[in-house]
């Protein structure tokens, strides 16, 4: 699945493969719930953009979610008169089962799904399946919020629909724009080390895929797209946001109790350029300087406040060296965890005494300087007192980055992570999940009408 780049170069997915006769590169789930009106113009009208514009083989896989009206034998005659469509019936309603059961059996390398009733203009179907043939990307989500996109809907969908995502990116800190549309796509390879550890069956589903693959390393990537709200839809939307808070909180938890190994899962569907020693170029060099800045500037608004408090009770120097104590104390450990990467209690102690030496000479930097102060004038204003000591303190920051990264958390050897026995390799076919090239006893004959299998 990746090419052998030359040293000093950066990796790249290859494009995927020509699929054999008569395997379809695409394979789009249409779930379907009590949807004899919609389902056959839709499906038709999908049918005719794909075979008028897509360049690969494709499939359209209707998968019924225990319907109870009309849709399975709509859906039988659709998968009798288009060779490029089948049905698939489920006993237990949830659009997320029917998803993980349609997609864990496919043989398609790209997995794609849409809403029955195709809110979602039709032309943002290719640029969201091309990046995972390409290998650029491993999801793909259409996006209703993005800058470009069109949309018409009403203000309480709106709203409903941005406060969920503010929702998602203040508590799971979620950086994909619109987790809610019914436009999205996979690589099947993907899928099958994913869909295993998202428990939701109904409409979290996409929200709990789409964090993990965040979390896991994936790359997604996002396609703005034209989209008008279907009025006939019959989403149950207090229930559905209901469900989708609890999601939210049952993966939150997961994630802050680390009972998800998403640890080992890290970066598991191809060489990434951050994980190889490419010559000439500092390793995290620019990630760590953002994160330094961030916990430098808190470090010394804690300074301050420090400062401030014991100036009451002691001297300049002594509050000074106090407060400078306490907030380097805080400081390592900040840029241990969070600038360095530097995780668990291995060297912590090492660490700290290490970053005290290094407080000595910003102490060092500091006191000369308020020293330098009262030799130039006997009382000192406290405003001059902070304005000196900020001047010191961002020379003494410049120096402590640089020994922090030289000496008290110099770049770690790559490590190797050790497969773990119970979870899939990406690079094995998945002994819980179907094999794509026999037939699935729990799925019909793709070939099979709907008469037939009755």
């Amino acid at each position: 699945m990746r090419t052998d780049p030359s040293p000093g170069s950066l990796p790249a997915r290859e494009h995927l493969p020509a699929a054999g006769a008569g395997t379809p590169v695409l394979d789009v789930v249409v779930p379907v719930y009590n949807e004899e009106k919609d389902l056959g113009p839709c499906v038709r009208r999908l049918h005719e953009h794909l075979d008028r514009t897509f360049p690969y083989a494709f499939r359209i896989t209707v998968a019924d979610n225990a319907s109870t009206d009309g849709t399975p034998q709509v859906a039988a005659r659709l998968a009798a008169d288009l060779a490029a469509v089948r049905s698939v019936r489920l006993e237990r309603k949830g659009r997320g089962r029917a998803l993980r059961t349609v997609w864990s059996a496919s043989d398609a390398p790209v997995l794609a799904y849409m809403d029955v009733d195709l809110s979602t203009d039709l032309n943002a179907l290719l640029p969201l399946v091309a990046p995972l043939i390409s290998g650029h990307s491993d999801l793909a989500i259409g996006s209703r919020l993005a800058r470009s996109s069109r949309v018409v809907r009403g203000a309480k969908r709106e709203f409903i629909s941005r406060t969920y995502n503010l929702i998602l990116r203040g508590s799971l800190q979620a950086r994909f724009s619109d987790a809610q549309c019914g436009f999205k796509a996979i690589r099947r390879d993907v899928a099958q080390v994913l869909l295993p550890l998202v428990e939701d069956t109904g409409w979290f589903f996409d929200t709990e895929m789409l964090v993990l693959a965040e979390r896991a390393g994936c790359r997604i990537h996002e396609v703005p797209v034209d989209w008008v709200d279907d009025p006939d839809s019959t989403v149950h939307i207090v229930r559905t946001a209901t469900e989708d808070l609890k999601g939210v909180w049952r993966v939150g938890r997961a994630l802050a109790t680390g009972s998800l190994p998403l640890d080992r899962l890290a970066r598991p569907f191809g060489d990434d350029p951050r994980d190889r020693d490419l010559t000439g170029v500092p390793q995290g060099l620019a990630r760590q300087l953002v994160g330094f800045c961030v916990v430098g500037a808190l470090s010394t608004l804690f300074y301050l406040l420090l400062y401030s408090g014991f100036r009451h009770f002691a001297g300049s120097q002594l509050a000074n060296a106090l407060a400078l104590l306490v907030s380097a104390v805080a400081n390592t450990a900040a840029n241990r965890r969070l600038t360095f990467g530097v995780r668990g209690r291995g060297g912590a102690v090492r660490h700290q005494a290490q970053g005290l030496v290094v407080f000595g000479i910003g102490l060092a930097l500091t006191s000369g300087s308020l020293a330098a102060l009262s030799a130039a004038t006997a009382h000192p204003d406290h405003s001059t007192e902070l304005a000196v000591l900020i001047a010191a303190n961002l020379a003494a920051t410049v120096l402590r980055f640089l020994l922090f990264r030289a000496w008290v958390f110099p770049d770690a050897p790559p490590t190797t992570h050790t497969p773990d026995p119970h979870l899939p390799d990406p690079h094995l076919p998945d002994p819980h999940l179907p094999d794509p090239h026999l037939p699935d006893p729990h799925l019909p004959d793709p070939h099979r009408t709907w008469s037939d299998a009755r």
